[in-house]
């Protein structure tokens, strides 16, 4: 029993680490960072997954730009909140500028 409750540790330890379990990123969608200025309006949009059968939601730029009351957009971001393997994940598109 003992090597069966070493195993089964060792097991969510590494789901754990890997991101199995929970993982919450944050990335740029934009690659050319040269003089990148944020601006001083930001706005948000998602979409939710549930159990890999429901999607809901709008994570556009053009969703995030209109939430923010965002006429030029200067740069972008996407994070992304997954939990258990991503039976339930959360994609957000953030615009930032002016």
């Amino acid at each position: 029993m003992t090597k069966f409750f070493k195993v089964l540790v060792f097991s969510v330890i590494m789901m754990i680490g890997s991101g199995c379990a929970y993982t919450g990123i944050q990335m740029p969608l934009d690659t050319d960072f040269d003089e990148t200025t944020l601006g001083s309006k930001e706005g948000k949009s998602s979409t939710h997954t549930v159990l890999f059968l429901v999607s809901w939601g709008d994570a556009g730029s053009k969703a995030a730009a209109e939430d923010g009351d965002v006429e030029v957009i200067r740069h972008a971001d996407r994070e992304i909140f997954s939990i258990l393997f991503g039976l339930y994940t959360k994609v957000t598109t953030v615009v930032y500028g002016d």
